[in-house]
């Protein structure tokens, strides 16, 4: 498979161009290159389509931001595969020859399917539920097929007509230069057809507004940013062509004891001095219900301890990750005199067992200092 050319390259410009940069540059190459103009030149032919490639994705920047981190590998990994002839071009840029040249190319089929639009979503879920996922219905703002034209936006028993202008073709010829061209025809706005009796539910739109509940599973592990897309579930397509998709896009809530990193969970433990000097064994939350923790003799605080595969699935495989368990240990408050008693008398052993460890380091550095 040849290696496709930078698109900065084809257009020439440099990559912080601007979008009248951009614009402008291909201009030049689409007036230059045009099949039109270049009858029967394959090499023009293919620059053509090379530099609308280009044009198509530069000019709209979400492809843009694409291609500049991940190249032409990430635009196939979202969808976009370039163009597969003049067709597909002229369709994809819409009336921009018109607004390039005040005209536009006549090769573009005014009943030519198109997409409908693609619809957002925001949804909310619990800590536990992104860690779980779920099952659940929401309700979809979006205009779908009048049910009483049927989408063809007339009255029940009529038919739309033929356009006088343009005796149906949707554009109206003219030329100009080189060139003989077609301009989209104003009367019928390129569609060809023209609608006398307009049908009286949904106005001639042939599209009415409704409220539609759409089933969501929520695999376990999504986090916040994380996207869902719903294929087909959005705003139906004109002309025969197919629905956009509803993306649902992710927003999970803080815990109160939990913190998510990537797909292993952190707590904070409090134990006691006493628990952290003689070691226990504590009950610690986990997602799924309460384990029992060891704490060795003479831990310390922030010392970090693990429960294995207790953490949060992760959605490429499912494995789960650990959760994480930094200890703190707190002082205690509110001594009664026993207590304080008992712990003047271990300050007292602790005294003798420090001060003897200073003298044993400091004899040690004299003693390095006179070598």
């Amino acid at each position: 498979m040849a290696t496709k050319r930078d698109y900065y390259e084809i257009l020439g410009v440099n990559r912080n161009a601007s979008d009248g940069e951009i614009k402008k540059n291909y201009r030049k190459l689409a007036m230059k290159y045009h099949p039109d103009r270049n009858p029967g030149d394959k090499a023009a032919e293919e620059k053509f389509k090379e530099a609308a490639e280009a044009y198509e994705v530069l000019r709209d920047p979400q492809k843009r931001g694409i291609y500049d981190q991940y190249g032409h590998q990430g635009l196939e990994g979202s969808g976009f595969s370039g163009f597969g002839g003049f067709e597909d071009i002229f369709s994809s840029f819409g009336d921009i020859f018109e607004d390039f040249f005040g005209f536009s190319s006549g090769r573009r089929s005014r009943s030519r399917g198109q997409k409908g639009a693609d619809l957002r979503y925001d949804m909310k879920l619990s800590f536990m539920e992104a860690v779980f996922g779920k099952e659940t219905e929401i309700n979809v703002e979006k205009m779908e097929m009048c049910p009483e034209c049927k989408g063809s936006a007339c009255e029940p028993g009529t038919q739309p007509e033929n356009c006088q202008q343009c005796n149906g073709t949707g554009q109206v010829s003219r030329t100009q230069g080189f060139f003989t061209v077609r301009t989209t025809c104003h009367h019928c706005r390129g569609r060809g057809q023209s609608i006398q009796h307009p049908c009286s539910y949904c106005r001639g739109a042939g599209k009415v507004r409704t409220s539609k509940k759409v089933s969501v599973k929520i695999p376990g592990g999504v986090d916040s940013g994380s996207r869902l897309r719903l294929t087909a579930e959005g705003e139906p397509g004109a002309y025969g062509g197919p629905p956009g998709d509803l993306y649902v896009f992710i927003h999970v809530e803080n815990h109160e004891f939990f913190e998510r990193d990537n797909i292993n969970v952190i707590c904070q433990i409090p134990i006691s001095f006493v628990q952290a000097s003689l070691g226990d064994q504590i009950e610690v939350p986990t997602l799924e219900g309460e384990k029992i923790l060891d704490i060795p003799k003479g831990t310390q605080p922030g010392d970090i301890f693990r429960f294995a595969r207790e953490g949060i699935p992760s959605l490429r495989n499912g494995n789960r990750g650990d959760q994480i368990i930094q200890v703190s240990v707190r002082t205690p408050t509110n001594l009664t005199k026993k207590q304080e008693s008992l712990l003047r008398e271990f300050a007292k052993l602790e005294k003798g067992k420090l001060t003897t460890k200073l003298k044993n380091m400091f004899k040690g550095g004299g003693a390095r200092a006179a070598r």
